[in-house]
């Protein structure tokens, strides 16, 4: 029985990006897939935002930052706060080992740039990865671009149990 991980959807393919692209990852996608259930989660396009849309972002408080349009301001922190809680508990039914994000998202990734001003004020993760991490900080979780790194890979596959 394969070992079920959560993944971002763009990962494996899926064209939820904001620009209606993906961001596949044929390690993940097609060499990882023999040995991990991938179940894919897009928070931006569960929540309801369109695809193609207008880009978001982490502002503010890199301790509680703010998700705004880039290009209209508008805030979307409370409601996709609000959704993300509800999807991790979702989750649960799923019993995931841990969770494979995609760097730099606003709602996804790890370590993601916070702006104030047009500048860069700090790094904090998305909301979802946010979210995940709260609610099961037991579990393993990397941004994919890691786990090209072979040591990487190796110490994520461990964490999970799954045998090299």
């Amino acid at each position: 029985m394969k070992v079920r991980v959560g993944i971002s959807a763009c990962l494996l393919g899926r064209p939820v990006r904001y620009d209606g692209r993906d961001k596949f990852d044929p390690l993940l996608a097609e060499t990882l897939a023999a040995r991990i259930e991938w179940i894919p989660v897009c928070p931006e396009t569960e929540f309801g935002l369109p695809v193609p849309r207008e880009p978001i972002q982490l502002e503010d408080d890199p301790a509680r930052p703010e998700l705004r349009g880039v290009h209209s301001g508008c805030s979307l922190s409370c409601a996709m706060r609000a959704f993300c809680r509800r999807r991790v508990d979702e989750l649960g039914e799923f019993d995931l080992a841990g969770f494979v994000f995609k760097a730099k998202s606003p709602s996804c990734g790890l370590h993601v740039a916070v702006f104030h001003g047009g500048e860069t004020v700090g790094r904090a993760a998305g909301l979802f990865a946010a979210a995940w991490m709260e609610r099961h900080p037991e579990l393993p979780v990397v941004e994919a671009e890691t786990l090209h790194d072979p040591a990487a890979l190796e110490e994520f596959l461990a964490k999970l149990k799954i045998e090299q």
